[in-house]
């Protein structure tokens, strides 16, 4: 029997490829690993984390006080509408969790990471993950595609410490569709003893914030309104259309435009040290905090390499993650954006800082306020 979800998987992947259907649907991506020699981890204590929505991230020690353990994890793939703006623009979202980005994980070197990733029945499409901090079999996504109404489970050896993007990858040009429509996170893989300066003294944060920068691409109509779509499957070939021309209809952080302004506003206070986790699985981003700077910048996410200082932007890869700790010197609003500005005020690209505290003039005084003035 044909059933809706059927048909509408097949005409998704039909408007891609043959082959891609073939691959896809088949599972002609997944790897047989059953000869491997067996791994006793059974000495090893196990951790179960519950995941938080960004730009949270759930509790996690910055210095391991115990040895290695098996860290438990749980995400269910949801693919659901998504208001992105208040024009009218709403996305097929396809999601680890139900937000865009996944949420962040965190684990330290030496860790074993262990993944419950479910797919449930109600949605329209296979799915699976490649995390970029794993090694082999696709970084895990030729180990754990599933279509709808299945469920697996991987576990891999968190070896390389730093940030990494994890993303869907489920085969041919689906890759792309899955990540600009939202699949896309970050895992966070911390020293054993911590993080350290470019002279390799110890330093801590005080709070995580969790940027996801995603760009979305949103067809229009003949009178230039947003489309809307009744599900994944009906957006694909319209929206591939638009994607192929490589010219985004909206680039935001955490999924929505404004999503992190405004009432959303991240907040900190002077003398706070915070550690930004910057995201983007598909494009090459540019952040900058308006009225601050990087302390310590790991520009490209990986804390075996001592950090940059003192920068005022940072260049983050797309496909990459990347971490930048600074320490608040004055009150009030601060903008972290992407520094192309025209993705920043235009496309959304842009959120708020809220700092308490007291004013230094010596770092910075108005001397004489705004007067008239005629030549």
């Amino acid at each position: 029997m044909i059933t809706r979800r059927t048909a509408l998987m097949g005409a998704a992947f039909v408007a891609a490829s043959p082959a891609v259907v073939t691959r896809a649907l088949a599972s002609d991506e997944t790897m047989d690993t059953s000869g491997a020699a067996a791994v006793d981890l059974s000495s090893l204590p196990r951790r179960k984390v519950e995941l938080v929505p960004p730009p949270f991230v759930h509790e996690h020690e910055q210095v391991a006080s115990t040895g290695p353990s098996i860290v438990e994890f749980e995400m269910e793939i949801i693919e659901r509408e998504m208001e992105v703006d208040d024009d009218g623009g709403y996305l097929q979202g396809m999601t680890f969790n139900g937000s865009i980005p996944g949420p962040l994980m965190v684990v330290h070197e030496g860790d074993y990471v262990e993944l419950t990733l479910k797919n449930p029945a109600s949605n329209l499409m296979p799915h699976n993950i490649d995390f970029h901090a794993a090694t082999g079999a696709l970084g895990g996504g030729a180990l754990t595609l599933v279509n709808p109404g299945e469920m697996t489970v991987l576990r891999f050896k968190a070896t390389r410490p730093g940030t990494f993007v994890y993303h869907c990858a489920p085969g041919g040009p689906m890759i792309p569709w899955h990540v600009v429509s939202g699949m896309a996170g970050t895992i966070m893989i911390l020293p054993r003893d911590g993080l350290k300066t470019d002279t390799g003294a110890p330093i801590k944060y005080d709070r995580v914030w969790y940027i996801g920068e995603a760009e979305f691409y949103i067809p229009r109509d003949e009178n230039g309104d947003f489309k809307r779509y009744a599900d994944v499957g009906e957006s694909y070939p319209e929206t591939e259309e638009l994607m192929n021309g490589l010219i985004p209809t909206h680039v935001v952080f955490n999924g929505r435009k404004g999503a992190l302004t405004g009432d959303n506003a991240l907040t900190a206070k002077v003398g706070e040290r915070v550690l930004i986790v910057h995201s983007q699985a598909n494009r090459d981003t540019r952040p900058h905090l308006i009225g601050g700077h990087g302390d310590y910048v790991w520009e490209s996410g990986k804390f075996n390499n001592p950090p940059e200082r003192d920068l005022e932007t940072w260049f983050i890869r797309g496909g990459s993650a990347g971490a930048a700790l600074y320490s608040f010197l004055q009150p009030g609003l601060y903008a972290y954006v992407n520094h192309n500005l025209i993705e920043a005020v235009n496309l959304g690209a842009t959120a708020h800082v809220l700092v308490e505290g007291d004013w230094d003039n010596d770092l910075m005084e108005q001397v004489t306020a705004p007067v008239e003035y005629s030549s």
